[in-house]
């Protein structure tokens, strides 16, 4: 039976094994968007219901023209580059909530929400757009998918080593079970998270830059986080599900010229005009 379950592992990894456009990471990605997609909108509507969309129409708009542009010029690379029918998979939507949360994020097909809380972090039209770059980059990217396949596979891993435990004396048991989960955690999906942070700031410049906007900003926006109070309070890194903000700061500064080349190769978007140095 362990030998069974080694090889579905081996082979879910094979034949699920894909690439991320314009950064080529590789990934694996079991989980289809026929599977996904509609309960992703279900509880995007179902948050909308119990929470609080904000009243302020000037900034509700400045969120929503900022993410149709984004998604427009993501829409207009899929479309380009062999990839409609993922292009018409998505259901792009941008909500304004009112709370003091400073947080946004992108459920799998394209809807996002920004809280009122990270305004301020923003800060301008480019830094909004920084911040929703990103957030349309996990969707993007299927970094939803990916995380629930990867979960499936330590699930069946650790139904593996339960097997290969099963007839050591019970302290063996427990001392494998352990090293397992905290391998898992720490050697797997919290560096699987990161490097998924990472890929999402990545790919976000290069998408605000497709846009019209200005990609130092996403350095500016990762500043302003790491000046806000709390934030020298963070988990060490190795224990987060996140870089650090120094680290994405350097990553950010590091990668800008590379961002620039990447967008000028896939851009059919013209720039936003006014809007791009305020």
């Amino acid at each position: 039976m362990k030998k069974v379950v080694s090889l579905a592992l081996l082979l879910l990894f094979v034949v699920s094994c894909s690439t991320v456009p314009i950064t080529g990471r590789k990934r694996v990605n079991f989980v289809s968007d026929a599977e996904i997609l509609p309960a992703s909108f279900a509880q995007y509507e179902s948050f909308l219901a119990e929470n609080k969309i904000s009243g302020d129409v000037v900034m509700t708009n400045e969120i929503q023209s900022v993410g149709m542009r984004i998604s427009k010029a993501v829409d207009q690379f899929m479309r380009s580059n062999n990839m409609v029918n993922e292009a018409n998979s998505y259901r792009w939507e941008f909500n304004l909530i009112d709370d003091p949360t400073v947080n946004a994020w992108c459920m799998p097909g394209g809807k996002v929400v920004f809280y009122t809380g990270i305004l301020p972090i923003c800060d301008n039209t480019n830094g909004i757009a920084a911040v929703m770059g990103h957030e349309v980059a996990h969707a993007f990217a299927k970094h939803g998918q990916e995380r629930m396949s990867t979960g499936t596979l330590l699930q069946l891993g650790g139904t593996a080593v339960a097997l290969g435990t099963a007839k050591k004396d019970p302290k063996a048991q427990q001392i494998w079970n352990t090293a397992f989960g905290l391998g898992a955690q720490f050697g797997i999906m919290l560096p699987f998270s990161r490097n998924h942070e990472t890929e999402a700031d990545k790919l976000g410049m290069v998408f605000m830059i497709m846009a019209g906007y200005q990609p130092q900003e996403a350095v500016n926006v990762w500043v302003r986080m790491s000046q806000r109070a709390g934030a020298d309070q963070a988990p060490p890194e190795f224990m987060s599900t996140h870089p650090s903000n120094q680290t994405r700061i350097q990553n950010l500064k590091a990668f800008l010229p590379e961002a620039v080349k990447l967008a000028k190769k896939y851009s059919v978007v013209t720039p936003v005009g006014s809007n791009a140095t305020n």
